[in-house]
């Protein structure tokens, strides 16, 4: 879960009802982990679901970050014909969901989950696993920038943290980007780095 920094308005980056958050970057950034934290703070009262287009998801990683077993609904569908249906299905019945979009999901069935989410009340985290998602669907866009490896930089060696750029953006940002960063050192908690917080995004070169 991803703790308050001081000096830093934690609302910007967390789950809210009725609202989609996406998820943008490639395979590798830490991004379902970062997914995961997110959706670790409605697990405490409620299940949340997983839907896993990859196969790809190790229920461990969950439990790390706060989500009980019993508390966790993973759902494995790859096909794009189908996913809109069983995302929709699963919508119904949970607080938050963290969905991977497999490619060939078409732009007006993710309109419609949006719809969904809003007229549900539900928090929703949706990954493409390419692109991204079409315009105004998402309120807040959270993309992957840079990764920073340390320990290993001679090419062998003990990682010691792993340290994420992001970039947000979208509507709860009223029009504008900022980039922040985010430092896991293998424990339960992710940190954001306090101080590069509210930078605007062009202050920093990936």
């Amino acid at each position: 879960m991803l703790p308050t920094v001081t000096g830093f308005d934690r609302e910007s980056l967390a789950l809210e009802s009725g609202w989609v958050t996406s998820l943008v970057g490639h395979p590798g950034f830490g991004l379902t982990r970062l997914g995961l934290s997110l959706l670790s703070e409605y697990a405490s009262e409620r299940p949340v679901a997983y839907v896993d287009a990859r196969g790809w998801l190790c229920p461990a990683a969950a439990w790390e970050l706060g989500i009980a077993p019993e508390q966790l609904v993973v759902v494995r569908c790859g096909d794009p014909v189908r996913w809109a249906q069983v995302t929709a299905t699963l919508m119904e019945g949970v607080p938050a969901i963290y969905a991977e979009v497999p490619k060939g999901v078409k732009e007006a069935q993710l309109r419609k989950l949006g719809a969904l989410v809003r007229s549900r009340r539900i928090s929703a985290v949706l990954r493409p696993i390419n692109g991204d998602l079409p315009g105004g669907v998402a309120h807040l866009r959270i993309a992957a920038r840079e990764i920073v490896w340390e320990g290993t930089e001679a090419g062998h060696g003990r990682l010691q943290r792993r340290r994420l750029i992001i970039e947000a953006s979208g509507k709860v940002m009223r029009g504008m980007s900022h980039t922040f960063e985010v430092e896991d050192d293998g424990t339960d908690a992710l940190r954001l780095v306090s101080g590069l917080a509210v930078a605007t995004a062009g202050r920093i070169a990936g």
